[in-house]
């Protein structure tokens, strides 16, 4: 498998995670093009309480594990849960309680990159 496959599956995984706690807000952005990025995607989420952002930390941290092997190279955040990235090396996460994600708005940090909103995921009636 190839690199880039290997991240686009990871990336998917990720969202897959997000959605099934109903993490809100996702955002996709590519820094691939971006001279000395930190990494080559950054995904943004958000939760509504410390719990469900925990939830949310702790699924893709699971989902990742059981499904495709892997783990973080770093996590930061879980204490409080307020803010938790996880750290996949070419993949970075960040779930946000909403106001702290607000307050420090990293979206605009990265304003050249290609940004993917990821619609909700639609219930299966």
């Amino acid at each position: 498998m190839s690199k880039n496959t290997e991240k686009q599956l990871l990336v998917e995984k990720i969202i897959e995670a997000i959605q099934d706690t109903k993490g809100e807000d996702v955002l996709v952005f590519d820094l691939s093009n971006i001279e000395n990025a930190v990494a080559e995607t950054f995904i943004i989420c958000s939760g509504n309480s410390n719990t469900q952002v925990s939830s949310i930390a702790g699924n893709i941290e699971k989902k990742v594990r059981n499904e495709l092997k892997d783990r973080p190279w770093h996590v930061e955040g879980n204490e409080n849960a307020m803010w938790v990235l996880l750290d996949y090396v070419s993949v970075v996460v960040h779930v946000f309680q909403k106001q702290v994600r607000e307050y420090y708005d990293i979206e605009t940090l990265w304003g050249d990159a290609k940004v993917t909103r990821i619609e909700d995921a639609q219930p299966n009636f």
